[in-house]
């Protein structure tokens, strides 16, 4: 429960009207409210902080998840090939071929299927069908016909579908309607969102491609000969004569299999439909539905809400409403709060197999309504994963890294994984209802059939049930969301190395990060006025504790009004920011996507004007939706207009006070609402092309993400600094643009050992750059839990300490002088790894490989380890395990026995190579004092061990290589290096990759450097060499000391410990980015 002290604070945030820090009361309305204030507990009951998961739908509360979930409409959906529609496209042949045919004056096949279903015309023509897809154009096209005896329209239903293959194993399945029918509800292509989450310019098509027509003798290799008749298959790869993949379709009962060439006689990696929950509802108008007892409901139910709903769609209140809660609670005039009501769910009692028609055409959640002015349009389909026993993605939720079964025998969860952004104020953990971000990316890890997965291309709310799959010994899930398009990516492996650069030519690669973003960052809710600033930055100076970045959180505006300043408590924001930047430290400001509606203010008034906010239901008035300002209307950031006009906005002239070292948090932008259903927006608003909310509803944190970050590159003179923003919200496609944290979580030991499967789920769906607010931002945190968090959280990608306002300060030396040293002394880690960090991250932004990595990404052989997630990899070299419960002094650590491992204090060998596949558990010391980190035996990372306050001076710091050998006495690393701030490692090539190897297997020892040197490098290496120094190597599990260690003609100084096994290497005076020899004599 929180103090009547602590309401009262809150009840002044929620309350922006009546803010009595800076005007007076004016109306009759705060004075009612100010009742409230001067109370405080006497007139509000005590709650606890935590969910209210009454506010949060479930799929028994969500009309089109209720009709589909557990094959409860399978009936009406039986779909079949047309085979006589079915047409095999090499476009640069097909072309020649069709053009061939053309009839004079007429149109040519080839160019009406690229209308029909690729929007592909250049032409100035109205009759472009799908102007929305981007990527490769398809091989296969065809229709599906529905031939259920009865259907959900109650008419004769036609799909198209095309089949679109592209290089590295890659294949495209899209279903839609068949829009070119004139005059129906289908007629204009469903919109779908290409342009805003893919990267067309990596996906290539497969360089060859081959139909097997129905019947084909080659598929007996398949299937019974019996049934060959019913099958067809697309046979594609990159090499002529090794096709490498092959899609299998069944035609009758339409399914697809995913097969590998190399491994036919191992079945199928991934099926689509074979279980027959495939389900397309076709758009019609609610006059052509003939059920009688549709519109009898519908009409009961508009009835009966009229008189109580007003144009919103949100029940009218009693009394008059001047503020709500960011529970959505109404606060009224006279000083009282709404009051929860619980509603139970009104939908009637239906039998397994009868077809739930309620909500078709209106749905009322709590006191929301949705018009649905388009009816049903939910889409769905089960995907399986023969003889896989592990799934894991579908971020984002508070639950275990590998997935748990939510459907069948043995399930886990009542409820299916839900991919819905939300803002959940502290969540609860071990529930699969959505958070703040999804990503649709499903990843199977197995024995049998290695890597593979499938990416759901769908922003719609969406609900995901896993379970057992018996009759294929393996896993199976069904897909049902609200709209969109079935569009299906397979991703077929086969290692995760494979998986991961397969998936980054869908949505692009992580985006390098400025090095300083790798640094230590501390937030509050609030810091609360210059002066505060100043004492937090010059105590970390005076403790010589390293960190990078101090953050200002919603406080230090003019009124929650964004892009600008308090001036009684920030006067003089540019001096403050020059002075941290003096000392090598940038800040952070919050920027989230509500606008205070108040025409004096700069941002709303030209954002209306420029007509840029979304719209209402009817697409005439702009959306007014509560939140932090109180009254707030929402750009629209699906349209370019006004994604390049809030990128303006940071222009330094425009953003007043901000400077180049002020960079921006992005929160609040699920899009949260606190007066909405589900705290956020009505599914039924608009944007500014006339779509409703429900169609892009997940793309929103994503796109304000986006606009954001390409502002902070637009506001410099050549575009050329590297942006950084941190967001809440998030989808497939956001590591291009930025950090993601996970949210509100609490100081809490459970919300500590959850961190790491969260962060592990985001990393599986390609999202790395994430992390966990360090403490936990609700609630108190003692000295224990705190070292902890501060021990994991440097083990993490993103490293930022933050507390809510009714927390107790906790800035590092707030807990007294032991635990200060203790939490510096983990800070100096990340720091001395900083090397290292960068170079993964460079790694990720290349190859698509996430940075923080489950064991089964570099093991993906060793079954034992496909469920770990307490334990976990930086890169491929780093194991770290953090600890998360009170009073340890011990851990258990898996150890893959494919390699030895080290410990990476004591530099001492921990466990040797053992048999391939397996892991070897060892209990190591894990006292206040530790936390559990290992350096693989094989590797070589590079340090910098000299203590600096922040990143900006450390760049010219020299490096330590740590060399651990394997077995075979060998060992090889790498170390990106650039000028850590520009895009000129892109632009000018001025960058290198130095890969360090060392041999200790021969009589005489060597250690390498080759170095990969970026043209705008080429030639530098002399005057770069002082900047990139190597200035000690340490070589681990060495069995004897040395009598010489030479470089060219000079020899050098060494020491050897002959307990610990370690040899160090002084003062080599070498480069980094220079090639060099070193000779280690016996």
């Amino acid at each position: 429960s929180i103090d009547s002290q602590s309401v009262s604070q809150r009840v002044r945030e929620l309350f922006v009207p009546c803010r009595f820090s800076r005007k007076a009361l004016k109306t009759m309305k705060c004075w009612g409210f100010l009742v409230v204030y001067l109370l405080g507990s006497a007139l509000l009951p005590s709650f606890a902080m935590a969910v209210d998961q009454s506010k949060f739908r479930t799929c028994s509360q969500t009309s089109f998840c209720r009709r589909h979930r557990g094959g409860h409409s399978m009936d009406l959906y039986k779909y079949k090939i047309v085979e006589d529609s079915v047409h095999f496209h090499i476009p640069s042949e097909d072309l020649k071929e069709e053009e061939k045919k053309k009839p004079e004056g007429g149109a040519s096949i080839w160019k009406s299927f690229q209308e029909r279903l690729l929007g592909g015309s250049n032409d100035s023509d109205k009759n472009e069908k799908d102007p929305h897809v981007r990527g490769p154009t398809p091989q296969l096209t065809g229709l599906l016909v529905n031939t259920a005896s009865e259907t959900s329209t109650g008419h004769k239903e036609k799909l198209e579908f095309s089949v679109h293959a592209m290089s590295d194993g890659l294949v495209r399945l899209r279903v839609t309607e068949v829009y070119q029918e004139a005059g129906t509800a289908h007629e204009k292509a469903r919109v779908t969102y290409d342009e805003l989450v893919l990267t067309p310019e990596t996906m290539i098509p497969a360089e060859h491609a081959h139909w097997i027509r129905p019947g084909e003798d080659y598929l007996t290799k398949l299937v019974d000969p019996a049934d060959k008749g019913n099958y067809m298959a697309l046979q594609y790869g990159d090499k002529k004569g090794e096709h490498g993949m092959l899609l299998l379709f069944r035609i009758d009962s339409f399914a697809a299999f995913l097969y590998r060439e190399s491994d036919l006689d191992g079945g199928p990696i991934v099926t689509f439909g074979e279980q027959q929950l495939t389900h397309f509802e076709i758009r019609r108008t609610k006059e052509s539905q003939a059920k009688p007892s549709d519109s009898a409901e519908d009409d009961k139910s508009e009835d009966s809400d009229a008189a109580a709903s007003d144009e919103s769609g949100q029940a009218k209140p009693e009394k008059e409403i001047v503020g709500y809660w960011e529970d959505g609670l109404a606060i009224y005039a006279d000083g009282t709060r709404e009051e929860r009501k619980v509603v139970e769910g009104d939908h009637r009692k239906l039998t397994e197999m009868e077809l739930d028609r309620e909500g078709l055409w209106e749905e009322n959640f709590q006191s929301h309504k949705d018009s649905k002015p388009y009816g049903p349009m939910s889409i769905g389909a089960d995907i399986g994963f023969p003889k896989s026993r592990a799934l894991y993605g579908l971020p984002e939720h508070a639950t275990s890294t590998m997935l748990k079964n939510t459907a069948g025998e043995g399930a886990e969860y009542k409820d299916p994984f839900r991919l819905y952004n939300l803002d959940v104020f502290e969540y609860d953990l071990d529930v699969p209802m959505s958070l703040y971000g999804a990503v649709p990316l499903l990843v199977s890890q197995s024995m049998h059939t290695g890597t593979s997965g499938v990416f759901w291309f769908n922003p719609t709310e969406t609900f995901v049930d896993i379970q057992e799959d018996k009759a294929h010994a393996g896993k199976s899930s069904h897909w049902i969301s609200e709209s969109g398009i079935i569009d299906l990516f397979f991703i077929p492996g086969p290692t995760p190395k494979e998986f991961y650069r397969q998936y980054a030519k869908l949505t692009g690669v992580l985006a390098l990060p400025p090095m300083f973003s790798l640094g230590y960052h501390q937030c509050r809710w609030n810091y609360k006025d210059e002066q505060d600033v100043y004492q937090v930055h010059d105590k970390f100076e005076e403790l010589d504790y390293p960190y990078d970045v101090l953050w200002l959180d919603i406080e230090h505006t003019d009124g929650k009004r964004y892009f600008t300043w308090d001036d009684n408590l920030f006067p003089n924001p540019e001096e403050m920011q020059e002075k941290l930047w003096s000392q090598g430290r940038r800040m952070v400001t919050i920027i989230d996507p509500h606008v205070k509606r108040d025409d004096q203010y700069h941002i709303h008034k030209e954002a209306t004007a420029k007509g840029l906010y979304i719209k209402d239901k009817d697409g005439k008035k702009d959306y007014d939706g509560w939140c932090w300002p109180g009254s707030s209307s929402y750009l629209d950031f699906t349209d370019a207009k006004a994604r390049t006009w809030w990128a303006e906005q940071f222009a330094y002239d425009k953003y007043k006070g901000s400077t180049p070292s002020l960079f921006t948090w992005n929160d609040m932008n699920e899009p949260s609402v606190f007066n909405g259903p589900e705290v956020s927006m009505q599914k039924d608003l608009r944007n500014l092309r006339g779509d409703e909310h429900r169609e892009w509803h997940n793309l929103y944190g994503m796109l304000f993400h986006r606009s954001t970050a390409e502002g902070h590159i637009h506001r410099n003179k050549g575009e050329n600094m590297r942006p950084f923003v941190l967001s809440r919200s998030f989808f497939a496609g956001t590591q291009r643009y930025g950090a993601i944290w996970t949210g509100d979580n609490a100081a809490e030991w459970s919300h500590l050992e959850i961190a790491s499967p969260m962060l592990l789920g985001l990393n599986v769906g390609a999202i790395s750059f994430v992390g966990a607010d360090v403490g936990g931002f609700f609630g108190n945190t003692d000295a224990e839990l705190m070292t902890r968090w501060m021990q994991a959280g440097a083990y993490t990608p993103f490293f930022r300490g933050h507390a809510h306002h009714d927390a107790k300060r906790r800035e590092p030396w707030m807990f007294g002088e032991e635990t200060m040293v203790r939490l510096r002394k983990a800070a100096m880690a990340r720091y001395a790894l900083l090397p290292y960090w960068y170079t993964i991250f460079a790694e990720a932004g290349s190859t698509g490989m996430p940075v923080m990595r489950t064991m089964w990404m570099e093991y993906p052989t060793t079954e034992g380890l496909f469920a770990i997630d307490d334990q976990y990899l930086i890169g491929s070299d780093l194991l770290v395990k953090p600890v998360t419960a009170p009073g340890v002094v011990e851990t258990a650590v898996k150890f893959p026995t494919d390699d030895s491992w080290y410990d990476a204090e004591s530099l001492k060998v921990v466990t040797q190579k053992g048999t391939p596949g397996s892991f070897k558990v060892v209990t190591v010391p894990s006292d206040i004092d530790t936390i559990p980190v290992f350096q693989r035996g094989g590797s070589i990372i590079a340090r910098k061990l000299r203590l600096r306050r922040s990143t900006q001076m450390m760049t010219k710091d020299p490096f330590t290589l740590y060399v651990a050998l394997d077995a075979s006495k060998k060992a090889t690393g790498s170390l990106y290096m650039d000028d850590e701030e520009t895009f000129n490692h892109q632009t000018k090539g001025e960058y290198a990759l130095a890969t360090f190897t060392a041999d200790f297997s021969d009589s005489v020892a060597t250690i390498k450097n080759i170095v990969d040197v970026g043209a705008g490098w080429a030639g530098q290496a002399g005057s770069l060499s002082n900047s990139y120094t190597i200035e000690r190597i340490i070589v681990m599990g060495l069995q004897e000391a040395p009598n010489s260690v030479d470089v060219g003609s000079t020899t050098l100084g060494f020491t050897y410990d002959s307990h610990a096994k370690v040899l160090v290497i002084r003062r080599p005076n070498i480069s980094a980015i220079a090639e060099w020899e070193m000779l280690v004599k016996p």
